[in-house]
């Protein structure tokens, strides 16, 4: 396919995948599923800012959460199965708890079957992404290469690169070959342009072990490095900072403040009381007290599969005991369930919503985001850092990547990097944004009400932020940011690195040097 041929199919993508952007942007994602809202691109692309005259498209780096997928482990659903269970065998359940069990053996077949005979899926079973999180990483693929035809076109002429990343776990790798399968079967002659990042070496520090192509768990894993994997001992490593901050998280995501923290989102009177609601309509009066007695312990199942031509098998469970504390943790677990159905779309025959009323699912929600707004947002005044310091790895690479561009080495064309809610939220926290970076003050807590701070905005599936990169022929770089397929403003303190006032367009040396203060806070502090 000859280069003029190409420019072709950049023009027909750009209106197909308008057209797209449009599709997705109509679908309800206010369903209060949190972090588990299935993704869709906010802005229609057609209404970006165009860059000043004379500037060119030269590079375009992202980092994006894995898409839309099954429940991660076999745990709540098989708890409320065996409580089901025991309901049942006592006469305990509802009508409407009638209907839970036949749902929740069909929730846990769709998730111990997943991805069975899907393209793009590593290995069937639970975590995996759903047909609909691999369309999400394709038509993420496919807007971009709408928004920067030219730019992709150019690769090709010059032969530079599209370097790939990821965290290593399965779905963001899944993620990643959706993305990139959809760009190399929408331009062929990308295929051979698309290479793993190189590996990296010496960790850990006291057995180093060859590491995969592709994986950087320091930039895309940050938040659960270990001295098994990810040993630092040489504090000149450039790793060594993000070694200690993801120690620092973890310790801090143990200690009694940050339990406290969520603990208290649990006290609302208003979240216990419709948790209660949510049960009450499942069981008998008499069941429901027992399970607030916290006396309850169940023998939890274990559960075979067989897709239905015989090609996957797989289990949900492998028995055991569980204690259940309360209603809370009931309706919590409901709601984990009701949080992930969206993402099977039609391939689950069961309708979770009908648990949960939209003001209880609303309760749920704000605990939900309570607990990532502590452990993985902005948190608190005293402990905001904690929880974002790590992402500055991350932050020095989509930096450094501009500032060879800015060195006029051009043999990559964009980065591309796949990572969970974990990267994505801290990274928007260091990051400054409006509405995202926002600790709370010592003394007080995260309120649904009054705090602008929202998972199914922040960190959704296929969440994710990309900066696209202009030059002149002065030599003058320029960056625009998306948020998940939004203009997005850096924090305000670089409002004077600005093109011009109220642009989304900003001068990359300004930049860089507002940030200065940020980035340096991996060497000394």
């Amino acid at each position: 396919m000859k280069l003029t041929r190409q420019g072709h199919v950049v023009k027909r993508m750009a209106h197909r995948g308008l057209l797209l952007a449009l599709v997705c942007m109509g679908t309800n994602a206010e369903g209060w599923y949190a972090t588990k809202t299935p993704y869709q691109p906010q802005q229609d692309a057609a209404s970006y800012e165009k860059a000043p005259a004379g500037f060119a498209p030269m590079f375009t780096e992202l980092v994006a959460r894995h898409g839309s997928r099954g429940l991660s482990s076999a745990k709540d659903d098989v708890m409320l199965y065996a409580l089901w269970q025991l309901a049942q065998s006592e006469g305990a359940l509802t009508p409407l708890g009638q209907q839970l069990g036949p749902d929740l053996m069909a929730m846990m077949k769709a998730n111990a079957l997943l991805g069975c005979g899907v393209a793009d899926i590593s290995k069937p079973g639970y975590g995996n992404l759903t047909v609909r999180g691999l369309r999400e990483h394709r038509q993420l693929a496919e807007r971009l290469l709408q928004r920067q035809g030219a730019l992709f076109a150019a690769a090709l002429k010059d032969g530079r690169k599209l370097v790939v990343q990821t965290s290593g776990v399965d779905r963001a790798i899944d993620s990643s070959r959706s993305f990139t399968r959809s760009l190399a079967e929408r331009l062929p002659a990308l295929q051979p342009l698309i290479v793993p990042a190189p590996a990296l070496t010496g960790y850990p520090a006291d057995k180093a072990v060859a590491q995969p192509e592709g994986v950087n768990r320091f930039q895309l894993y940050f938040h659960r490095l270990k001295a098994d994997t990810d040993l630092v001992t040489d504090n000149s490593d450039p790793n060594y900072a993000v070694y200690q901050d993801s120690l620092a998280i973890q310790r801090y995501q143990k200690s009694a403040e940050a339990k406290d923290a969520v603990e208290a989102s649990r006290k609302d009177p208003a979240l216990k009381a419709a948790a209660r609601a949510v049960v009450v309509q499942l069981f008998s009066p008499e069941f429901v007290e027992r399970i607030d007695s916290g006396k309850l312990s169940l023998s939890l199942g274990s559960f075979a599969f067989n897709s239905e031509d015989q090609r996957c098998s797989g289990t949900a469970g492998s028995g055991g005991k569980r204690k259940v504390d309360d209603t809370l943790e009931v309706a919590q677990a409901l709601y984990g369930l009701y949080q992930i159905a969206p993402a099977f779309e039609t391939t689950l025959e069961a309708a979770f919503s009908r648990y949960l009323q939209p003001e209880q699912a609303r309760l749920l929600a704000a605990a939900s985001d309570a607990e990532d707004f502590y452990l993985s947002g902005p948190s608190t005044v005293a402990s905001a850092k904690v929880t974002s310091r790590m992402a500055n790895g991350l932050l020095q690479d989509f930096f450094r990547e501009v500032d060879v561009v800015a060195q006029g080495k051009m043999d990559h064309a964009a980065k591309l990097r796949f990572a969970h809610a974990e990267i994505i939220m801290p990274f928007a926290t260091r990051l400054g944004l409006a509405g995202v970076d926002a600790p709370v003050a010592e003394g007080q807590r995260y309120r649904y009400e009054s705090n602008p701070w929202r998972g199914q905005t922040v960190s959704p599936m296929a969440a994710n932020i990309q900066w696209d990169i202009w030059r002149n022929p002065q030599g003058q770089l320029l960056v625009k940011m998306l948020y998940n397929e939004k203009e997005t403003a850096f924090k305000p303190a670089c409002d004077s690195a600005r093109q011009a006032q109220g642009s989304f367009f900003y001068d990359y040396s300004k930049l860089k040097a507002c940030y200065a203060d940020t980035l340096a806070e991996t060497v000394a502090r």
